[in-house]
Parts: structure tokens; sequence; C-alpha cells
């Protein structure tokens, strides 16, 4: 089996235990970004992966869900940013620049900016990696979509007078949480064996929300993101995968349907081990 993991703070809670060995998993980690995931996932070079939502959303016929492990928020996200030199309804016909890193937080902005703020930028794609945000401050540009890492650190920086929270804005939006990745897996996978790892991944779950502090230690040693901050990050965000989580995610899904930005579908879900 081959499982895929993001490399940012937001994965640390989940894959703690299994990095130090903790909680064995019966699969190979492969590591990259959202992005990269949902295409190796789409081309059968995982077996299964935290993936964006919207990666399930365009394939569910060729994925299941893994039950009560997704990546959420219920209010402030805090790694989701649009940062912008003026507010957000006057962004019309401004250069927005959006991370290539996640194709979720793209379709959540999209959205906001044409039902909630009633605007049409223009939109260019850029890499937004950690690395890159020195170059990315050159770029001609009135606001930039970041995600992850990048977003805590550029966040601490204060070189944009606005920072709009896209977890907050979507829940003011609609009252509803929102679910930015999800665990998938390929229907033609063994079942036996994803219901093995997908058991792993609960029980390392369970040891990481146990052990904030030492991976906030753990994020700011290896980011240098203040500790403070990574710990109140992991604090806000949500591992499990409710029935107001379902309800967040079949809202989006509604939402871009309607505009023509997925298929219309509905969510299968594996079978707990």
């Amino acid at each position: 089996m081959r499982l895929g993991r993001i490399p940012y703070i937001n994965c640390y809670p989940v894959y703690g235990a299994i990095d130090r060995g903790i909680v064995p998993v019966p699969a190979e980690l492969v590591s990259a970004t959202a992005a990269d995931l949902n295409d190796l996932l789409a081309a059968g070079e995982l077996d299964l992966s935290v993936v964006s939502a919207v990666e399930y959303a365009r394939n569910a016929a060729a994925y299941h869900l893994l039950p009560d492990l997704a990546i959420s928020c219920d209010g402030p996200v805090h790694s989701v940013k649009l940062f912008a030199r003026r507010a957000p309804e006057d962004l019309g016909g401004a250069t927005v620049l959006r991370t290539a890193s996640s194709r979720t937080s793209v379709l959540l902005l999209e959205l906001l900016c044409r039902h909630r703020w009633r605007v049409a930028p223009r939109y260019a794609t850029v890499r937004a990696e950690p690395s890159d945000l020195d170059a990315l401050a050159r770029l001609p540009h009135e606001a930039v979509l970041v995600i992850g890492d990048a977003a805590l650190l550029l966040a601490a920086r204060e070189e944009y007078p606005v920072q709009v929270d896209l977890g907050e804005a979507w829940g003011e939006w609609t009252g509803l949480p929102f679910v930015f990745a999800v665990w998938a897996a390929r229907r033609s996978a063994d079942e036996f064996r994803v219901r093995e790892v997908h058991a792993r991944l609960i029980e390392s779950r369970s040891w990481g929300l146990a052990n904030l502090a030492r991976l906030a230690d753990q994020a700011w040693a290896t980011t240098g993101i203040p500790r403070e901050i990574c710990r109140a990050y992991l604090d806000d965000l949500d591992y499990g995968f409710s029935y107001r989580h379902l309800a967040g995610l079949t809202d989006f899904f509604r939402r871009l349907a309607q505009d023509g930005l997925v298929p219309d579908g509905s969510l299968s879900f594996i079978t707990a081990a």
C-alpha cells in the first residue's frame, strides 16, 4: 500500500505517531503537496491519501472516503489566507495571485469572490511555498492566496494591511465548518488493507491530539514559526468528520456544482474496520 501525506504542520497530529514508530502502519509513506497528491491518487500511484476536498468531488466515482478523518475548521483556519492591499470587496479587476498547492482553497476563493464579495479579480497561479515568499512579494499584485506553513509565516511578517482567513469567511457566510482535506482510497484498492491503514491513522491521530504541545515544539523547530502560533493553529484545527462537517462539505460541493466547477454527485464512505 502507498499512503500519501502532506508535509505541512496541519498533518502532524495524524502522522506524528506513525513518524515516530509509535503506531506502525502497513504502507509506504509518500510526501507531497496536496495538489501533487491529488494527481498521484488519480493516476493510481497511491492507494489512499489525504487529498484536497475538491479532488474527491471531481473524481468521486473512483474513490471512497475514509470515515471520521478530515482536516477542517469551524471558524478561523489560520493557514488559508488571502493577503491583500485592499478590502476583498474592492478587488474587482485587481490582480490576485493564488497558490498552485491547493485546489480546494482556490475554488473556495472563487466562490467567496463571486457570491460573497461580488467581485471578479484577474487570477494568476504561482508557487507559494515558504521559500517562495520573497520572490512572491516582487510580483505585481493586489492580493495573494497562500496556504499551509507559508501562510503562517507570511501572516507573522505583517506585510499586507488586509488578511482574510478563508475558513472564517466561509463560516460567516454559511454558518458551517469548512472541510479542506479528506482521506480517500481508490475503489480498486484492497478494501481489507485500506481498513487496516485507516485504523492505524485513527490510532495515530489519537496520539497526536494528546500530544499537541510536543507537535507544536516540532513545528517550531522545523519551520521557525513561533511555538505559540503553532500550538494555537493546531488547537483550532479539527480532524474529525461529524455530521456537521459533512453538512459543510456537502454545501461546498453543492455551490461548486451550481457554478459548474465540479460534477454533481454523492459521497461514498468505506466501512470502518
